[in-house]
């Protein structure tokens, strides 16, 4: 089987998968004051309370947009599975072309997010993925990853703004029932929860507009359901979109078998 981590800002999302099928998935928070140790121990457990064995991975794929705990990671996956992770870097194989000015500056949860749409939707298609930032990123017909467009994260949006104000409270990001709101709650609901469906669809909209035709819209991410709702410029709500495009590089990067002697 093979261990897919994709290292965000707020939480590391793993995934082992046995060929094609996701068979365990599990979530932690990232902390970059955690040891190998910490984190090996909290990977190991939920192993355990599967009733999974950690000999069943075979290979281990890696995307992290924190590079400062990469080297934990690395060496946690070593220590505690016995093998060498591939993290997706400059060089590795995508099987995508990457129309990006400088590749190099490009997120590898972005890749695998293009790797994985293209293969699972086909092109033209637009992936959003709704985490710390949201992204938008365009595969064209042929595959190419074009670019795209970073916005803040809806949580990360509603913590600046109540940090960065006197009084405004924390409040829960939810659909609130109406756009005019009658308290500071429901105004704060309402202005993050309609700006943010109104910044989706206009953003898909003027993508589409640059492609002249339509395009499949694909989202991934914990907030990607409530923003579908309303929005109604979603097609599919994918939550592995970036873990199944991380195998999908893994097996790409593989040496193929020798052909047998004789």
């Amino acid at each position: 089987m093979i261990l897919t981590m994709d290292v965000g800002n707020t939480n590391i999302k793993t995934a082992l998968f046995d060929g094609k099928d996701m068979y365990k998935y599990w979530r932690m928070s990232t902390n970059i004051n955690s040891t190998s140790d910490e984190y090996g121990v909290r990977l190991c457990s939920m192993f355990a309370h599967e009733g999974v064995p950690l000999e069943v991975v075979e290979g281990i794929v890696v995307s992290s947009v924190v590079p400062t705990i990469n080297y934990t990671i690395d060496h946690m996956l070593q220590n505690y599975f016995g093998r060498t992770p591939l993290f997706v870097a400059p060089g590795v194989k995508t099987g995508i072309n990457i129309k990006y000015e400088n590749p190099r500056e490009l997120g590898s949860d972005r890749i695998a997010n293009a790797v994985a749409a293209f293969e699972e939707y086909g092109g033209p298609c637009i992936f959003i993925d709704f985490g710390t930032a949201t992204t938008f990123g365009v595969v064209d017909r042929e595959g190419a990853f074009l670019g795209g467009t970073i916005c803040p994260g809806i949580k990360l949006s509603s913590e600046a703004l109540v940090t960065g104000t006197a009084k405004l409270p924390r409040f829960e990001l939810t659909r609130p029932e109406r756009v005019i709101g009658r308290t500071t709650l429901s105004n704060l609901q309402s202005g993050m929860y309609y700006g943010y469906v109104g910044l989706v669809r206009n953003i898909v909209r003027k993508i589409r507009q640059e492609l002249g035709e339509d395009a499949y819209v694909v989202a991934t991410g914990g907030m990607a359901l409530m923003i579908a709702e309303e929005s109604k410029a979603i097609d599919k709500l994918d939550g592995l979109l970036t873990l199944k495009g991380l195998r999908l590089i893994y097996e790409r990067n593989q040496e193929p078998a020798a052909p047998p002697r004789g």
